[in-house]
C-alpha cells in the first residue's frame, strides 16, 4: 500500500513512522508512507495556505487550491514513473483521498478493513477553521474523524489512521492472528490477557489457562469477551451475542 500525507506540520510524523510497528512495516516496504509539506504547492511568496473565510467570522480557512495541485501533482508523478500508483494494466490508479475532519464518518473497525484493501491513499490535514467547502465537495472522497471532539489539527487523526490501517496488512504484525482477535474485529471487545508471575500480590490467573484445552481456552475467550462487551459497550453487544465461535 501506498499512503501520501499532505500537511503544513510534516515534523509531527517522522517519530510515529519510525516507531514500532509502523517503522517495521515501512522498512519491510509493506506500505509507503511518504509526508509532505502543502505549503510546497503555496503560490504565496510567504508560503500561506489559508486566508479569511468569505462572510466574515473568526480564525482562518485552509485554501483549495494547494489541496488540488498538490494531489494533481501526486497523480503526474505516479503516471510518469509507473510501479505505485498504477494497476496491472496501463490506467493509473487514482488514489483514495480523506480529508481529516471532525464532521466526518467516524472512524471504526470496519471502516478500517475497508480502507486497508485499497492500494493508495492520500490523507488531507486541515488547519484553523477548517478547509474550504470545495476540498470536501470536490477533492475528497471521504471525510473522516476518529470522536465526536475537535483537535487542534488534522495531523493527529491522520497518525492514528495510518496506524490503524497499516496493522491490518500482510505482513506488518508479528502474527497475523494478532489483528484478527483486535477489539472491534469480529464487534466485540478483546478478551482479557495475562502472563506471568502466575500469581501477583494474591492475584491468580485463571486456571482454564493452564488446562491446555484449546477448545475450552476459545470458549472461555469467547464468553469473556461477550461479557465484557456487553457490560461496557452495550451498543456493540447486539450485533455478536449470536455468533458463534
Amino acid at each position: 500500500m501506498r499512503m501520501d500525507v499532505l500537511t503544513i506540520f510534516p515534523k509531527m510524523f517522522p517519530p510515529v513512522l519510525g516507531t514500532s510497528i509502523l517503522k517495521r512495516a515501512i522498512a519491510k516496504k509493506v506500505v509507503s508512507v511518504k509526508v509532505h509539506d502543502l505549503r510546497d504547492w503555496s503560490t504565496d511568496r510567504h508560503r500561506k495556505v489559508d486566508d479569511r473565510p468569505y462572510g466574515g467570522g473568526p480564525g482562518m480557512v485552509m485554501r483549495p487550491e494547494p489541496f488540488f495541485e498538490a494531489v494533481d501533482d501526486l497523480l503526474k508523478q505516479a503516471e510518469g514513473r509507473g510501479g505505485r500508483g498504477h494497476s496491472e494494466g496501463s490506467s493509473p490508479v487514482r488514489p483514495h483521498v480523506v480529508l481529516l475532519s471532525p464532521q466526518g464518518e467516524k472512524l471504526t473497525q470496519s471502516r478500517v478493513e475497508r480502507l486497508a484493501i485499497l492500494p493508495w491513499l492520500v490523507l488531507l490535514c486541515g488547519h484553523y477553521e477548517g478547509v474550504d467547502e470545495r476540498v470536501r465537495q470536490h477533492l475528497a472522497d471521504s471525510e473522516i474523524s476518529i470522536g465526536d471532539y475537535v483537535l487542534t489539527c488534522g495531523e493527529l487523526p491522520a497518525m492514528v489512521l495510518i496506524d490503524s490501517v497499516v496493522r491490518l496488512l500482510p505482513g506488518a504484525l508479528g502474527h497475523k492472528q494478532s489483528a484478527q482477535e483486535d477489539s472491534f474485529s469480529a464487534n466485540l471487545l478483546e478478551y482479557p490477557h495475562y502472563t506471568r508471575p502466575r500469581e501477583y500480590r494474591g492475584l491468580r490467573v485463571p486456571e482454564i489457562l493452564f488446562t491446555g484445552d484449546s477448545a475450552a481456552i476459545r470458549r472461555w475467550r469467547k464468553l469473556q469477551a461477550l461479557h465484557r462487551t456487553k457490560s461496557r459497550r452495550p451498543e456493540l453487544f447486539h450485533g455478536s451475542e449470536n455468533k458463534g465461535d
